[in-house]
């Protein structure tokens, strides 16, 4: 079928009863592209009738229901075809109408979803459609709300191929030989029995054609056929983490007539192998996965998903150090999957946070029942020619998965995966505490005198990260989960490393992979990794930090009137503050002690504490990194106490503060790969130099940013293209001459776009801010701003900042022209 983009030319509002608009009360509708996030642009409220207000799980953003509208022309030749829309995520209980009249819905906002419009639409007329979202109390997180993924309209004639209907495997992978099967589903509408030549063609990343074939198939009215085609090529060039080699398949239908239908779509050839002692090999090659889990939203977007975004976010997360990504709690979008496949991240797709037990007032639960089996089939059908994609998650953190219906549950889900793919595994992120949480009580006495020497239950009840730990490995646990992991292929553990070596014994054939841990636990958790080979991964929580849940990763300190962490902060706190990287695309200190535990960085990496809270006790959750900047800027604390930490996998480190040493500390592997120092705060330059066998491996300097501070506007590429999905992300810097960060004078910046270009966000990383994402000023936080610009045609984009006390800065983006796509006769008012 042709595919065109449906995202312009759309309307939108909060939706007004009808009632109360006959009796005058009126909402203008705004215009709109989508993909748009309806919520981001509500005021946030502190308490009271919101998504998670009262806990902070949506960010403090109210809910509400939102309708979009768009008028669109269809000419009288397309009668008789087939006209579909695709939405690729719209967010959350979805119906939508056309002319006025019910044409679908969908309640999971994270599902992919068709609609038949041809009996709806008048030809050669104006058309309406009308879409509305809801989202109310419905998720742990921040969702965003409307229309936040692309939507595409589809064109084909009675004889067609189906979306999504070309699926290739590889089924036989030798050095000299690979085996393509391609199967293509055929549909026929019209009336009559119809018979059709499908021609197909596979093309390397050069565009040649490498292999082919010709398969006639005869379709009978209103009855689907499959075309199943295998191809050979020869010396293939594999799909992998280091090589991500992509081929393209076109496949052509064709009658007496002529061309009849055509579709592309691009697939990997790689295989996979998994077992308990070498864990998962790609392409014969044991491979751990380094992963980051990973929320939906786009920081300064919201929900909206462009796929320059997506892009983005991958390239960050694998220059990183990560290998892989879990997306968390719900299928990823086709964006991404796109950019692993062409960057060689691997993807574990998750496809549920709730099944029949709700962990929010409206969530999904409501509609699992009814609904589950046709969004797994939508997101298999989805990530099917994705060599990216290597494990599909069932769920994540189901209560049920400790009961036995709730193993039977689980056993549907997985059979209902296999048989739509049977080429990847299963998983499912059990949390083994959740799993038993009815019986926690009781429990008590189990956890005290299983927990280590000195941590009785108190203890561990104020330490969520030792309370799951202890529970997990509890008898209990082993008992109420055995059939829960035994139907997966891979069992997936959220914070429970103390299975790791247990179960070698226990379940000798069970394969584990972290699918959530602690990111102050990466050090032992990937030792446990790289010494069983029965452990395949971990995934840390989280890789990039996201909107809502607010607080969780903040620091936290002892204070008589707090004795213990909280995990939800209040009003006006916006960001979970848990991510490797902030919501900009900054890396935090974490992320570079991960890159150093993984072996990937010999330079050591200086982080320091913020001297404010010099000598207070910590109490953050596990989710905390410890409350450190990469910064020797701190105006307002000369000649005060300061803490420095040194993160290296070297045998020592020495310190030097303005050329004077401040001695050496062992470091590496047998100290956690981190030291630290006390000083006295006095600007200048810090520098850390580390020895391996008493020579010199790496060093790394901080230096003190003097003078005014001037701003600076940076481009993160020169050129971007008109098409639907490029964004242009702009960062703004306050610096010194020298171009240190100024993180000691933060201010207000203002930024315009002039030319073929508006902006799409613009924000920082702080954590709690009431600043809005669709304001010209915002505050830059520790330094640094973003704006991102989405093009709006051929040209130049300028965008032009300001802020007090320095001269403004300016960056210009060109924006060539997209390659022409073949499009239909469908023309938008």
């Amino acid at each position: 079928m042709i595919r065109v983009s449906f995202n312009d030319g759309w309307q939108f509002r909060p939706k007004v009863n009808p009632f109360a608009e006959l009796g005058g009360h009126s909402v203008p509708y705004q215009p709109v592209t989508v993909p748009h996030d309806a919520m981001l642009g509500q005021e946030r409220v502190a308490a009271g009738g919101g998504v998670g207000s009262e806990n902070g799980a949506g960010a403090y953003f109210p809910g509400g229901t939102f309708e979009y509208r768009k008028t669109f022309s269809v000419p009288e030749e397309y009668r008789g075809r087939r006209i579909v829309l695709e939405f690729e995520g719209v967010y959350r209980d979805a119906t939508v109408n056309i002319n006025g009249d019910y044409a679908g819905q969908r309640p999971f906002g994270y599902a992919q979803f068709l609609i038949d419009a041809d009996r709806f639409l008048r030809f050669g007329e104006d058309n309406e459609i009308r879409v509305e979202a809801r989202s109310h109390r419905d998720s742990r997180w921040y969702t965003g709300a409307g229309i936040y993924r692309d939507t595409w309209l589809l064109v084909g004639g009675p004889v067609r191929i189906s979306p999504d209907g070309v699926r290739v495997t590889t089924p036989d992978i030798e050095r000299e030989l690979a085996v393509a099967e391609v199967a293509t589903r055929v549909e026929n509408d019209s009336i009559a029995i119809r018979t059709v030549d499908v021609r197909t063609e596979i093309r390397d990343g050069a565009g040649t054609v490498v292999a082919s074939d010709v398969s006639r198939i005869t379709v009978l009215p209103g009855e689907p056929a499959l075309c199943r085609q295998r191809l050979y090529i020869d010396d293939p060039a594999l799909w992998g983490p280091d090589s991500p080699n992509l081929y393209a398949v076109g496949v052509t239908l064709r009658d007496g007539d002529g061309e009849v239908d055509t579709e592309t779509v691009s697939f990997g050839i790689r295989s996979l192998r998994l077992d308990p002692r070498r864990g998962l090999r790609i392409n014969g090659e044991s491979v751990k996965l380094r992963g980051a889990c990973v929320h939906h939203d786009n920081g300064v977007l919201g929900a909206a998903t462009f796929a320059r975004a997506e892009e983005r976010r991958v390239e960050i997360l694998k220059a990183a150090g990560f290998n892989a990504i879990r997306m968390s709690h719900n299928p990823m979008s086709r964006a991404m999957l796109d950019a692993c496949d062409r960057l060689g991240v691997l993807v574990v797709d998750e496809a549920f946070d709730v099944w029949t037990s709700g962990k929010s007032e409206f969530d999904y639960s409501l509609s699992f029942p009814e609904w589950w089996e046709r969004d797994i089939e939508s997101m298999v059908a989805k990530d099917f020619n994705h060599p990216s994609v290597v494990l599909y998650s069932i769920g994540n953190e189901i209560p049920e998965t400790g009961s036995a219906v709730g193993a039977a549950q689980g056993r549907a889900l997985a059979e209902k995966v296999r048989a739509l793919d049977g080429t990847r595994y299963v998983t499912n992120a059990v949390n083994g505490m959740l799993a038993v949480l009815a019986d926690l009580a009781t429990l008590r006495e189990q956890t005290a005198a299983t927990a280590d020497e000195g941590a009785g239950i108190n203890t561990l009840m104020a330490d969520p990260g030792e309370m799951m730990n202890a529970v997990s490995s509890s008898e209990l646990v082993s008992r109420r989960t055995a059939e829960s992991f035994a139907l997966l292929d891979v069992a997936g553990m959220n914070y429970a490393e103390s299975r790791y070596a247990l179960d070698k014994d226990l379940f000798p054939n069970r394969i584990i992979l972290g699918t959530e841990t602690f990111p102050t636990r990466i050090d032992g958790n990937w030792r446990l990794v790289e010494r069983y080979g029965h452990v395949i991964g971990d995934f840390t929580w989280t890789g990039w930090d996201y909107l809502g849940e607010v607080g969780i990763g903040r620091p936290q300190y002892l204070t008589p009137d707090s004795p213990r962490p909280s995990f939800v902060a209040p009003y006006p706190y916006l960001l979970a503050g848990c991510g490797d990287i902030d919501i900009t695309g900054h890396r935090r200190p974490a992320s570079y002690y991960r890159e150093i535990v993984f072996g990937l960085r010999a330079e050591p990496y200086l982080a320091v504490r913020r001297p404010q809270y010099y000598g207070q006790t910590a109490a953050s959750t596990p989710w905390a990194w410890s409350d450190t900047v990469s910064s020797w800027t701190w105006p307002g604390f000369e000649n005060e106490p300061i803490a420095v930490e040194v993160y290296s996998d070297a045998d020592e480190v020495e310190l030097f503060l303005n050329g004077r040493s401040l001695g050496r500390r062992p470091v590496g592997a047998d100290h956690r790969f981190r030291t630290e120092f006390d000083t006295v705060h006095e600007p200048g330059e810090l520098l850390a130099i580390a020895y391996r066998d008493g020579a010199e491996s790496g060093r790394a300097a901080l230096r003190s940013a003097t003078g005014q501070a001037l701003l600076r506007a940076e481009a993160d590429r020169p050129v971007i293209g008109a098409a639907d999905g490029d964004l242009a992300y702009v960062t703004l810097t306050l610096t010194d001459t020298a171009g240190t960060l100024h993180t000691g004078a933060d201010r207000p910046v203002s930024v315009e776009v002039t030319g073929d270009g508006v902006l799409a966000g613009f924000g920082s990383a702080d954590p709690s801010t009431e600043e809005r994402f669709d304001a010209k000023e915002r505050h830059t936080y520790q330094g640094r701003a973003l704006a991102v610009i989405r093009p709006t045609g051929t040209g130049e984009i300028r965008l032009t900042a300001a802020a007090p006390g320095c001269e403004p800065a300016e960056v210009t983006v060109t924006v060539a022209a997209a390659t022409a796509d073949v499009t239909a006769d469908v023309t938008v008012k």
